[in-house]
């Protein structure tokens, strides 16, 4: 056996000592690249996969779904399958759709003064958030809700209690709640961007002293609550976006309120109603009251795009456009691509969300189909 010399006063170098080497945290995905982010409200009928397929098909790279059924309370949990919900983020990833986001029930109304109706909307409000965990989502979507005869203060003070509640248990982790702007129909809450920042100071509760710095973060990092502002609402809750120089108003008052930086999602919806009509019609982009030269001068305005160094990386553009002939959606992801003056995805030639067949059959039930409204999945009771 060779023997090994002693050697005596050895010396280590600091360098030598060992230190572990702390993982290192996952950079930002791919979709905050500074891209154009551009989707759509797809179906998720048959399949989640389905909804992605859709907004490939359909030239998008972003998405926005419902969960579950939007226009039902569930008379049960309606959990995804951890199966079915890991092949849906595995092949979101290979698409390489971003952001995912869910759009709530449209039957929660969080500043609901009834007990029954305000626990209902608090629970249907927590599944979505689960569900929206379980799938990956970048941000849930939810309306405020209809105040009734509560005064404003107890509304906004009702759905921040609300969310809070609903969001008890649940690890968001990187999933951020949106609260959407409204139209300003009879007593819902958020018509005015006052209103919505607010709600979003009640959640966040890192104020420091006034105007947007009650929303922000004082490291820059992006806070748990944020904003979704819808244009058919804007315009219909009577902020001009149409006209240059409205649009430019507005955009001041949004970073002045909420601060441009806490509104990471767009709803662009073109609006059947006249500017302060505070009525809720969305139109196909071009064809409505708010008109092409306004959503060119969106897109194409640096503080509202999503590249660097005025513009949100990440921030999409997503459609809730009405779907009254077969290939209108595909037509609306491709005006707002045109819009934009630029280059989208290579979408699939004559693909649509809405057959032949299917329109066929609202006609005769006499229902006019959209982006959002076209069926759920379909769901086997236990």
């Amino acid at each position: 056996m060779a023997e090994y010399p002693i050697i005596e006063n050895t010396k280590f170098e600091p360098d030598d000592e060992y230190i572990p080497v702390p993982e290192p945290e996952p950079g930002p995905p791919a979709w905050m690249d500074g891209s154009l982010r551009i989707g759509i409200h797809t179906s998720i009928s048959g399949s989640y996969l389905n909804a992605l397929e859709s907004a490939r098909k359909l030239g998008a790279n972003a998405l926005q779904i419902f969960s579950a059924s939007p226009r039902m309370w569930q008379l049960a949990n309606v959990k995804i399958p951890e199966m079915d919900a890991k092949a849906f983020r595995a092949r979101r990833e290979e698409l390489g759709l971003g952001p995912l986001v869910i759009h709530a029930n449209y039957l929660i109304n969080l500043a609901a003064g009834q007990p029954m109706l305000r626990t209902r909307s608090i629970q249907a409000f927590h599944e979505e958030l689960v569900r929206g965990r379980d799938l990956g989502a970048d941000f849930v979507v939810v309306h405020p809700g209809s105040r009734g005869e509560m005064g404003i203060e107890q509304a906004i003070s009702t759905i921040v209690e609300s969310v809070k509640a609903a969001a008890r248990r649940v690890p968001l982790g990187k999933m951020r709640v949106l609260i959407e702007n409204t139209a300003g129909m009879g007593t819902a809450v958020g018509s005015r961007l006052e209103e919505v920042a607010a709600i979003l100071y009640g959640l966040n509760r890192a104020g420091r002293s006034e105007g947007r710095s009650l929303l922000g973060d004082a490291d820059g990092r992006p806070l748990q609550f944020g904003a979704c502002l819808d244009t058919a609402h804007l315009f219909a809750a009577g902020y001009d976006i149409k006209s240059e120089a409205g649009l430019e108003r507005t955009i001041e008052e949004i970073d002045r309120i909420l601060g441009l930086e806490n509104v990471p999602v767009f709803h662009a919806n073109d609006s059947k109603i006249p500017l302060g009509g505070r009525v809720d019609r969305h139109e196909n982009i071009g064809r409505g009251k708010i008109g092409p030269d306004a959503f060119e001068r969106m897109l194409k305005h640096s503080r509202l795009g999503s590249a660097a160094p005025e513009g949100l990386p990440g921030r999409a553009f997503l459609l809730e456009t009405p779907i009254d002939h077969p290939g209108d959606d595909r037509k609306n992801v491709a005006k707002l691509w045109e819009l934009a003056g630029v280059e989208g995805p290579a979408g699939e030639k004559g693909f649509s969300m809405l057959t032949t067949a299917m329109k066929k059959m609202m006609e005769r039930k006499g229902k006019r189909a959209s982006s959002r409204h076209l069926p759920a999945a379909k769901r086997k009771k236990k």
